[in-house]
């Protein structure tokens, strides 16, 4: 779906993500890279095919379009090193090319060394390039930035004919701040409340809707 946002077209994926074509930059949020093998090593059963599933997506998604910038807006990596992110960190490896930048979230935890061996561009608390400030968190202020940011995991809840509720990741445009859907399926919704006319995004498997 192409939505226009401060006079710039971009387009929200039904991958999660959203492609802003005037820069070529895909951007993505709270990969959680790490998250499953960290709860197995707790004692907590999680299938080990979420992270090769998560980067399988996000390697369709950069094959198909081709962007010059993947940016991902905080929670790259879930706290520390682990089989995952040795994963990850192979997967980096087919893409010498490609920019990739992180604005650092509250679970990316790494050293400064760790990032670098990865090739990415870090930024410890927002990436500005206007209209739009990315940005892990929604900030509270408001200037003449639009704000794009993750950390919440929006979901949404629809009804059917027979009121049987579903809920689904989805994107949340308000005035002033965007939050993108967690691009990880290991990971919970969050039920946002609407301001001042705020618009949902449902993601329903192949297609994104307006609700």
């Amino acid at each position: 779906m192409i939505i226009n946002c401060r006079d710039e077209q971009i387009t929200l994926m039904p991958e999660r993500a959203i492609y802003w074509p005037r820069k070529k930059m895909l951007i993505i949020s709270d990969l959680h890279t790490g998250k499953a093998a960290h709860f197995r090593k707790s004692g907590i059963p999680v299938p080990a095919t979420i992270a090769t599933d998560d980067l399988e997506r996000l390697s369709d998604l950069i094959e198909n379009i081709i962007p010059d910038i993947l940016l991902i807006t905080g929670d790259l990596v879930h706290f520390e090193l682990n089989t995952e992110v040795a994963l990850f960190q192979e997967w980096r490896k087919k893409y010498p090319s490609l920019n990739l930048k992180l604005i650092k979230g509250n679970h990316d935890l790494l050293t400064p060394e760790d990032y670098i061996a990865m090739d990415i561009e870090v930024y410890e608390k927002e990436y500005l390039c206007f209209p739009y400030r990315f940005i892990h968190e929604p900030p509270k202020r408001q200037d003449e930035y639009y704000n794009i940011s993750g950390h919440i995991h929006p979901g949404v809840t629809l009804y059917g004919r027979s009121r049987q509720r579903i809920h689904l990741p989805c994107f949340y445009f308000g005035d002033h701040t965007a939050i993108l859907p967690a691009f990880s399926k290991f990971t919970g919704l969050s039920r946002i409340p609407a301001v001042n006319g705020g618009t949902y995004y449902a993601i329903a498997s192949d297609r994104v809707l307006q609700v």
